[in-house]
């Protein structure tokens, strides 16, 4: 037996070849000994494998569980997905045992949400927050076994939701006309840094370094901390916003409401929603303001590669819709074989009629 935190005893037994590690839910030692010796008892018997508390547990005793204990340690905006999410499994589930179900239901699932033309992309994240609450049932809650999870071969909708959108300099220039200064602001900094907007609205002082002129962003989409520099247009908002900081101390933001307080982003998209149309802009939303600080740097002859590093992009394929978008610095590639090559010594050899007359 050993302790982990809390002090709980666990304990870790082998048996042909198998190894069971298995929490005895108690801190007393001599009440965990004799859980134990039953647990070894049933493991020789041979119940314990044929015992799993998901017999008595439902689907929705798994999602509010999942809710509960893992919900909270995720950002915000994936806390907003799980609920959607819910709102859509929780009615097909429902009171489901959880041993009752197989990949034969979540298919028919699958089925039930393409048929209520579903996006591939929104079924996906459905069918991952299955995945991952049947994964904790199995490796933490010990809710159930290898054998019980039938999520294991279940295959993802193929997606093809990748948007091509991002402001031309007219549309741009009508879209800061249309917009109250401190919307402006959010949408120059966006512009220029590619920030998420939760990321935007979440950035506080303590992580802008003026002296370096970057700003720390220690929540990404993919929970890896991302430095990002910032270019004089941006540092000049920051600047900006720094003398407005001194006349205020309720918080550490630095983009802020008229009282004070952070910006809620229902109110930030209802603003900017008012804003485009105001300014005729058709199909853009918020977060086509990242695409469009991705899709200039492309313009601009930014290598592909440290386009994915400026916009946190953790797999290159997601900066791979940009790329047709640079074909300057695709020419900088080719310009490099043009170092040692001399056409009028490879005349004067023969070499290129030669070549000439092969092709």
């Amino acid at each position: 037996m050993f302790k982990r935190s809390g002090g709980i005893w666990w304990t870790s037994i082998r048996h042909n070849g198998k190894r069971i590690q298995k929490s005895l839910e108690t801190s007393d030692r001599k009440l965990a000994k004799a859980i134990e010796a039953k647990v070894r008892t049933e493991i020789v018997e041979g119940s314990y494998f044929k015992k799993t508390i998901g017999s008595k547990k439902t689907f929705r005793d798994m999602m509010d569980k999942f809710m509960k204990e893992h919900a909270p340690k995720v950002t915000g905006s994936m806390q907003n997905s799980y609920a959607s999410s819910l709102n859509h499994l929780i009615p097909f589930f429902g009171d489901m045992n959880l041993l009752s179900m197989s990949r034969k239901e979540i298919s028919k699932y699958k089925v039930l949400r393409l048929d209520e033309c579903a996006k591939p992309a929104t079924i996906n994240r459905e069918l991952a927050m299955l995945s991952k609450a049947f994964t904790l049932a199995l490796e933490d809650w010990e809710w159930i076994n290898g054998n019980d999870k039938p999520f294991s071969k279940i295959s993802y909708e193929r997606e093809n939701n990748e948007r091509a959108r991002w402001l031309t300099e007219d549309e741009e220039k009508r879209l800061l006309e249309s917009s109250p200064e401190w919307l402006c602001e959010i949408i120059v900094f966006a512009l220029n840094t590619g920030l998420r907007q939760g990321e935007l609205l979440s950035l506080e002082w303590n992580r802008v370094n003026l002296f370096h002129k970057t700003i720390l962003i220690e929540k990404t989409k993919n929970s890896k901390p991302k430095t990002v520099p910032l270019n004089q247009i941006a540092m000049d908002v920051i600047l900006r916003k720094s003398e407005e900081k001194v006349r205020r101390i309720k918080n550490d933001f630095v983009f802020v409401s008229s009282h004070g307080t952070k910006i809620d982003r229902h109110n930030l998209r209802r603003a900017f929603n008012s804003a485009v149309r105001k300014a005729e802009i058709v199909d853009f939303k918020f977060h086509d303001l990242r695409h469009s600080f991705c899709t200039k740097l492309a313009q601009r002859g930014v290598d592909i590669y440290k386009i994915a590093k400026l916009a946190g992009h953790e797999d290159i394929r997601m900066t791979q819709r940009y790329s047709h978008h640079c074909p300057e610095s695709l020419r900088d590639g080719v310009e490099a074989l043009e170092v040692d090559f001399n056409l009028t010594s490879m005349k004067e050899k023969g070499q290129f009629e030669t070549s000439q007359k092969l092709s």
